[in-house]
C-alpha cells in the first residue's frame, strides 16, 4: 500500500458504534464528508534518503495528475522564417518547413549546415532570435504543456555514471508525468522496446557506447511522447546495432512523429518519408524522399559489358530524354511523373533492353539521396 493510501486510512472515522467526542467542535463530520481523502491535512512524508550513489528520486507530488491527452494535429511541426544569430554569426538563417503527423523526418546538410542548431531550437535547448516555431501548437519553450508530448536524445548526451539504469530511467519518467504506478512499468518496457532488459540493475558508467546509446533513446521514448527529436541516434555504433536502432524508428512511424538529424545519408533515405536539405544556415531544398531524389522522374540502369541499345529506349513513348554515361555503362531515362509512374517505365525499358540483349547490373529510382546531397551543397 502506497504512503498515501496509508494516510487515507488513516484519517477515515471509525465505526458508527464510536461515540461523539464531548466537544460540539470536535463532532465528526458526516459519513459522504468524511470518505474524502484527507491526506493534504496530514504531515507529508519524509523525504527519501540519498542512495549510496548520491541519486535521489524525484517527488511524485505530479505524477499522480491525469495525463494530457494526445492533440489531433497534421502538421506536429512547423517553422516559419526561423533565423539564429550568434553574435555576428548566423547560423541558421530564415528557415521555414512543415513535418507532417506520424512521419519519420530528416535534418540532413554538412557540418556548419545548422543542423544541430535547428534541432536544439525544436527541443526548446535555444530561443530563436527570429520567426516562429510551434511543436503541436506551442513554442517550444512552453514546457508544462509539451511534458510527456517531447521526447529528445541530443546529440552528446550523457548518463550519470553513478546510477542504475533503472533508476536513472525511473526517474526520467516521473519527470514525463508518467503516473506513479506505472513509472516502473514504463522504464522497464521502453528499456525493453531498445535490447536491454538485461541492464536494468547495471551501473550507466558500465555500459558500453553502443549500449548507453540505446538507454538514452530509451530516455526518449519514456512516456509515449508524440513527437521523438533525435540527433545522430546511431552515431559511433555498430552495424548491427545501428540497424536495430533504424527498426525501433520504422517501428515506431505513424505511433508518433520523429525527427531525425544524420550524416548517414543512405540511412535517412531508408527511414525518412521527407527531408529538408540545409547549407549555411539555408533550406536549399526539401520534400519527401522521392520528390528529392528524382525518384518519380528518373530511372538509371547499369548495363553490363555488351550492347548498349540506347535508341530503342529513346523510341518508347512515355520517354522524354536518355542519357548514357559510357564509362559507368550508366544509362539515364527521364519520364513525366505526371502521366506515368516509375515502376512503369522501368518495365518497357527492362523489355526493350533484354529483346535487343543488353545485360543488366542493376536498377534504381532517381540519384539516390547522397548524390543529390552531393549537388546542392
Amino acid at each position: 500500500m502506497s504512503t498515501e493510501e496509508n494516510v487515507t486510512a488513516e484519517a477515515k472515522p471509525g465505526p458508527a458504534s464510536t461515540p461523539p467526542a464531548p466537544e460540539p467542535a470536535a463532532a465528526p463530520e458526516p459519513v459522504a464528508a468524511a470518505a474524502e481523502p484527507v491526506a493534504a491535512a496530514a504531515e507529508p512524508p519524509a523525504p527519501a534518503l540519498a542512495a549510496p550513489t548520491g541519486y535521489v528520486p524525484a517527488p511524485l507530488e505530479k505524477a499522480s495528475k491525469t495525463r494530457r491527452k494526445k492533440k489531433d494535429v497534421e502538421i506536429a511541426i512547423r517553422l516559419t522564417k526561423i533565423t539564429k544569430r550568434f553574435g555576428v554569426k548566423t547560423a541558421v538563417d530564415q528557415v521555414s518547413l512543415k513535418v507532417k503527423a506520424g512521419s519519420v523526418y530528416g535534418l540532413i546538410g554538412p557540418n556548419g549546415a545548422g543542423k544541430t542548431t535547428t534541432f536544439s531550437m525544436l527541443a526548446g535547448f535555444l530561443r530563436p532570435t527570429d520567426g516562429a516555431i510551434e511543436v503541436l501548437g506551442y513554442e517550444p519553450t512552453q514546457i508544462d504543456e509539451l511534458r510527456s508530448r517531447l521526447g529528445v536524445l541530443p546529440q552528446d548526451a550523457l548518463l550519470p555514471p553513478w546510477d542504475k539504469v533503472g533508476e536513472f530511467l525511473m526517474h526520467m519518467a516521473q519527470l514525463q508525468d508518467v503516473p506513479a504506478d506505472r513509472v516502473e512499468a514504463e522504464a522497464r518496457e521502453v528499456l525493453e522496446e531498445v535490447d536491454g532488459r538485461e541492464w536494468w540493475n547495471l551501473r550507466c558508467g558500465q555500459l558500453s557506447h553502443g549500449m548507453a546509446k540505446r538507454v538514452q533513446l530509451a530516455q526518449a521514448l519514456l512516456g509515449d511522447p508524440e513527437i521523438v527529436l533525435l540527433d545522430e541516434p546511431t552515431a559511433g555504433l555498430d552495424p548491427r546495432v545501428a540497424y536495430e536502432v533504424r527498426q525501433l524508428i520504422k517501428r515506431r512511424k505513424g505511433r508518433c512523429t520523429l525527427v531525425v538529424s544524420s550524416h548517414n545519408l543512405q540511412e535517412l533515405e531508408e527511414i525518412c518519408d521527407a527531408a529538408c536539405i540545409l547549407d549555411r544556415g539555408r533550406v536549399v531544398a526539401s520534400g519527401s524522399i522521392s520528390e528529392l531524389t528524382a525518384a518519380s522522374e528518373e530511372v538509371r540502369i547499369k548495363l553490363g559489358a555488351g550492347p548498349a541499345p540506347i535508341a530503342v529506349v529513346r523510341e518508347l513513348p512515355m520517354v522524354k530524354r536518355v542519357e548514357f554515361d559510357e564509362e559507368r555503362r550508366e544509362l539515364v531515362v527521364y519520364f513525366d511523373r505526371g502521366h506515368v509512374d516509375a515502376e512503369t517505365v522501368i518495365g518497357h525499358v527492362l523489355w526493350a533492353l533484354l529483346q535487343n540483349q543488353a545485360r543488366i547490373s542493376g536498377v534504381t529510382k532517381g540519384k539516390g539521396l547522397e548524390q543529390r546531397v552531393m549537388e546542392l551543397t
